[in-house]
């Protein structure tokens, strides 16, 4: 869709004289002012993204200084050796709180079952030689023995062979015990530093080790970006319990903490989810849904008959009873054992045919804006690596100075993504609300409109001051304005859009108990728009 430049945001224009907050004071008077502060503006921006922030980006150095912090902690606390600590700790998770809860609560019980004995099974303290090793049975001195908490002796030898095979199968060997069959004693980090020496097989387990903070602990996981070594922590701040987990990695990789997929606010988990299997086998999904169920006559939600009689319930809040076979109301209905040339034939095919088509438009659209947002992620990156320098030569100008064409271009790989994420959101909002449904496409296509606006601004209309004869600094200077204010309104606009979704379009339930449908509309779209900026006129050429 193409516009003219009447669309673009005429920040001088006198339209804005329109808006005016409640104490009757212009609103274009605080919009200048920020235009007019753009250094504390940006600055004070830059301290409230910090502020927000709930996660952390840790190096393998964090994530090992983290590791010890806590051994060290539970190794106060509970007046046990580094090694026992190690072995309390990877039993329950790295948990170090729920250590010290249960720890206290009954020493002896966890003692018993993690296998860090008070008193060893087999005492040899007194002996200097002929010890009997366990397993190849041969006589050595206690200098050549080495035992864990139960006193079992083994040599050195056996005791190598032993870790040296548990290590090559795997993460197991963080939770090996004595060799022993009966014995359930744990052998600590202390006993294999001492026999393990080959270089490649300790790598190997502390790599297990180090994994094992990450992976088996709750607040600590690593960035899914394919050879990204970085991981995040979440339970930084307030982190724990947030309904948004979008963190961004140092590698430049945006996802969700709590799933992992790619970074999807202002949509839930449960959504993607949902989105996501239905990505996975359509055709699957969408024969199950003709074969084994039909929709409800009035809220249109597919239903699966699980019992014997054509009497069929509707879940709340529709509630609808109806007739399995026929789809009428039950109210009134007597039989439905006639036949009716091509009807259930035909309302299959129908059903199947719609089903189809909506998921397609949905689809269609959400694969068009990650398809687009992918784009923008490799025009931003030629962008910066030569065109930006071409035009600083162009406009004698540095590179800080124009800015604001790479603030457009992060801009759009964000907006693509929010905009991606609401088709999924679309098709997952049941058509029963339909008041939901209609504030939502307004606000999706308020926010689609701009953005289309500004990707076309920033793909052609930015290119020209790059290939063809320089522009006078008044044109430049025009389009700078032009491209900041475009920026900044589709921000605006997003970033409504984002809080509308997640709080569940909650605005539409209060309206509906207050004013009418068209007054609602009415409304939001005023809140939708920026402060101290006029509506956007849409005109196709």
């Amino acid at each position: 869709m193409y516009y003219s430049d009447d669309d673009i945001i005429d920040i001088s224009s006198g339209e804005e004289d329109d808006y005016i907050d409640d104490d009757g004071e212009d609103l274009r008077l605080a919009k200048e002012d920020e235009l007019n502060d753009d250094d504390n503006y940006e600055l004070a921006e830059l301290v409230m993204k910090r502020s927000q922030e709930t996660y952390v980006v840790l190096k393998e150095e964090d994530i090992h200084k983290q590791q010890r912090d806590d051994i060290e902690r539970v190794s106060t606390v509970l007046s046990l050796s580094r090694a026992e600590a190690i072995v309390v700790l990877l039993h329950y998770h790295w948990s170090v709180d729920k250590v010290q809860d249960e720890w206290f609560e009954d020493e002896e019980r966890i003692r018993k079952t993690i296998g860090i004995l008070k008193e060893p099974v087999v005492n040899i303290s007194g002996r200097e030689v002929n010890i009997e090793c366990g397993i190849c049975f041969d006589s050595y001195s206690r200098k050549k023995i080495a035992t864990v908490s139960c006193g079992h002796p083994y040599c050195y030898t056996c005791w190598t062979g032993y870790i040296t095979t548990k290590i090559n199968d795997g993460p197991g060997c963080l939770r090996v015990k004595c060799p022993k069959p009966s014995c359930s004693a744990a052998v600590g980090q202390d006993i294999i530093d001492t026999v393990i020496k080959k270089k490649s097989c300790r790598k190997k387990y502390y790599g297990y080790f180090l994994r094992s903070y990450v992976e088996d602990g709750k607040k600590i996981k690593w960035c899914p970006s394919p050879g990204c070594e970085y991981a995040i922590d979440f339970g930084v701040g307030s982190g724990i319990g947030s309904s948004c987990y979008d963190v961004s990695c140092l590698c430049s990789h945006s996802f969700c903490w709590n799933c992992t997929e790619d970074a999807h606010r202002p949509v839930d988990c449960e959504t993607v989810s949902k989105w996501t299997l239905k990505n996975k086998d359509e055709s699957k999904n969408t024969n199950w849904i003709i074969a084994m169920t039909k929709p409800c006559p009035k809220c249109k939600r597919p239903i699966e008959k699980n019992r014997g009689c054509s009497h069929m319930r509707c879940s709340p809040p529709c509630s609808f009873c109806f007739c399995w076979l026929c789809l009428v109301d039950l109210k009134g209905h007597t039989t439905c054992h006639r036949f009716k040339k091509g009807n259930e034939a035909d309302t299959k095919r129908e059903r199947a045919k719609n089903a189809i088509d909506r998921y397609t438009h949905y689809y269609e659209r959400w694969a068009f804006n990650q398809s687009s947002g992918l784009k923008a992620m490799k025009d931003l990156e030629k962008w910066q690596s030569g065109q930006l320098k071409k035009l600083t030569e162009k406009q004698k100008t540095s590179e800080t100075q124009l800015q604001f064409t790479v603030d457009a271009w992060l801009q759009i790989i964000e907006c693509r993504r929010v905009l991606k994420w609401t088709y999924a959101y679309g098709y997952c909002l049941p058509d029963n609300e339909e008041a939901k449904r209609n504030f939502f496409e307004y606000l999706q296509g308020e926010a689609e409109s701009v953005l289309e606006r500004l990707h076309y601004c920033v793909e052609t209309e930015l290119s020209q001051f790059i290939f063809e004869d320089s522009p006078t600094i008044s044109i430049f200077d025009c389009f700078r304005m032009k491209l900041t204010g475009l920026t900044t309104v589709t921000k605006t606009y997003f970033e409504n859009l984002v809080k509308a979704l997640e709080n569940g379009l909650a605005d539409v339930a209060y309206n509906e108990a207050t004013s009418t449908t068209t007054s609602n509309y009415s409304t939001n779209k005023r809140k939708l728009l920026p402060t101290g900026v006029s509506s956007i006129k849409r005109k196709r050429r």
